[in-house]
């Protein structure tokens, strides 16, 4: 009998304790706090990438939108033609943009698009996978006859953490922008955007 009435005693004692309730409650709340931050982190550098393909995107339509015979560029675009140099400065000066994320995660493509006074938008050249012919663009942007240069910017984002639960996200964005003078021929005079 004291066996038994000496292991009330200790659990009762026992229940009574406070000294380790602080530890128990922190074992219980570090996990889900240490999860809030990771996705904390994850979600803004999530969005701070996308932010940056964004930017990409429109520096690339504008640098290439501004190649035109009247750039004060000392001779860039001399002609309205840009040569595969200009080109690849161009790429390479939009693609700068990215840092500090790995500028080898991102494609780009920049193309001039043509639209008749018939609403038929027809793309002329492309420095990517992107064939010239037909194309489909918002209609606002097809009611008036113009040309437009189109740039399209892709990431292949792999976040920090949850890699393991998504695997890489593919953030893109795309850009129309018209050019400032006249659409720039490319890469050579016979690929006009007229």
């Amino acid at each position: 009998m004291t066996a038994t009435s000496s292991m009330t005693r200790m659990i009762r004692r026992f229940g009574r304790d406070r000294r380790g309730v602080s530890a128990v409650e922190f074992a219980f709340i570090a996990p889900v706090m240490i999860g809030l931050y990771l996705g904390c982190v994850e979600i803004s550098d999530g969005v701070a990438v996308d932010r940056k393909v964004s930017l990409v995107a429109g520096a690339l339509a504008n640098l290439t939108a501004s190649c035109g015979s009247s750039n004060a560029n000392s001779g860039s675009c001399a002609n309205n033609i840009l040569s595969a140099t200009e080109m690849n400065n161009i790429l390479a000066a939009s693609s700068a943009i990215i840092a500090p994320y790995n500028a080898s995660n991102l494609t780009m493509t920049v193309s001039c698009l043509s639209v008749d006074a018939n609403q038929n938008v027809t793309m002329k050249w492309s420095t990517g996978t992107l064939q010239s012919g037909s194309v489909t663009i918002l209609a606002a942007l097809a009611a008036v006859p113009r040309t437009l240069i189109y740039s399209t910017v892709s990431y292949a984002y792999t976040p920090i953490v949850g890699y393991t639960i998504t695997g890489s996200l593919t953030l893109s964005d795309h850009m129309y922008m018209s050019p400032r003078t006249q659409a720039p021929s490319y890469p050579d005079s016979t690929k006009t955007c007229s």
